[in-house]
């Protein structure tokens, strides 16, 4: 399974946010500045997650974006799914031989326990020493 840039800059727009979290709405320019992403692509990614009720909108002259829910409660699987569809290493798993599929679905199991297991909150307080305030991670 190949995460494309969807599913990383969806996580990028949810980590910033749960950086902020409880500071008010964040504008998708403020983010991508920081991020040195594109403000039109953000604009493109944002609408699934709003439409999954992982973010909400804020309208008015400070309005932006923020969570839909507290951080620990929203998984980078969560995201990942609304963005990049359902977590598969293949395609037609179910088509397989036996030993195969067996294999298939020990990869898919193994993707979804990280991706189900790391939230928001873990990813916004993860620091740049390779150190994480509670979690770590492991494929």
């Amino acid at each position: 399974m190949k995460i494309s840039t969807k599913g990383r800059y969806g996580l990028t727009i949810m980590i910033e946010l749960a950086k902020k979290h409880g500071d008010g709405p964040i504008s998708l320019k403020t983010i991508a500045q920081a991020n040195n992403l594109s403000e039109h692509y953000l604009e493109q990614l944002i609408a699934p997650l709003r439409n999954a009720g992982l973010v909400k909108s804020i309208r008015g002259a400070y309005g932006g974006y923020i969570l839909g829910d507290e951080p620990a409660n929203i998984t980078a699987g969560d995201i990942i799914r609304v963005l990049e569809g359902p977590i598969s290493p293949v395609e037609g798993i179910e088509d397989e031989e036996p030993a195969k599929k067996h294999l298939w679905m020990r990869i898919r199991d193994a993707v979804k326990d990280v991706l189900d297991g790391t939230t928001v909150e873990d990813l916004a307080n993860y620091n740049d020493e390779g150190e994480s305030n509670s979690y770590m991670f492991y494929i």
